[in-house]
């Protein structure tokens, strides 16, 4: 069995939404987001993400997009393909390899102080390894409250400057308790949450499975 390397009250956050065991026979995580509707192979993080109008992913290799007409998706695919996979399997994926963790200052929010833990990651792991993440979780119960992150893709340099997002609902996928509708949060000059900055983002059809997909699943159509 792995033996785990993060801090115990990450721990008890684990297991607050399910337990970091069953994380890890997990095979496949799939949930929508609007149109698209998101799967990863949990094991090799190969990702597909399909949509009436265009569908990108991630083969193992490469990051692929395949268009209906070229130019109707406007975003970059490398960015993108595991973005919401990331906010999604909060906390999980704050277990994988390469990761250093740190005790943060508390994020206060209407009288209540939530504890937090700072993720940073080694130099070779992912496509923006300079990405910090910081959990913030109730003290009473542990579960994951608030996401603070930082974006490095474009840069390629490390930043201080936090987003932040409220986890406002939760759900029992097949075990797992996984987010149902997360916001993000404007802040004040202290970095102290103030207002919402946009509508929830909603998810909705989660799928936790331990049956895996063939690897054709995830490659780009051929035409």
């Amino acid at each position: 069995m792995k033996k785990e390397n993060f801090p115990e009250e990450l721990g008890r956050i684990f297991e607050k939404h399910g337990g970091i065991n069953i994380w890890r026979k997990a095979q496949i995580l799939s949930f929508n987001k609007g149109e698209e509707v998101h799967t990863v192979d949990l094991q090799s993080r190969k990702s597909v993400i399909n949509t009436p109008k265009f569908s990108l992913g991630f083969d193992g290799k490469e990051v692929w997009l395949d268009e209906d007409k070229e130019g109707v998706y406007k975003g970059n695919p490398t960015f993108y393909y595991n973005l919401y996979f990331y906010f999604y399997a909060m906390p999980f994926v704050l277990a994988d390899d390469g990761i250093t963790y740190s005790k943060e200052h508390d994020l206060v929010f209407e009288g209540v102080s939530y504890p937090g833990y700072k993720i940073s990651y080694a130099s070779d792991k992912g496509a923006s390894p300079d990405d910090n993440y910081i959990v913030y979780y109730n003290p009473k119960t542990y579960q994951m409250e608030w996401l603070a992150y930082t974006v490095t893709f474009r840069s390629k340099s490390n930043s201080d400057k936090y987003n932040l997002i409220k986890y406002n609902k939760w759900e029992n996928v097949n075990g797992l308790v996984l987010p149902k509708e997360i916001t993000w949060y404007k802040k004040d000059e202290n970095g102290v949450p103030t207002e919402p900055a946009k509508p929830a983002t909603e998810f909705t059809l989660p799928l936790v499975s331990q049956a895996k997909l063939a690897d054709s699943f995830f490659e780009k159509p051929v035409k």
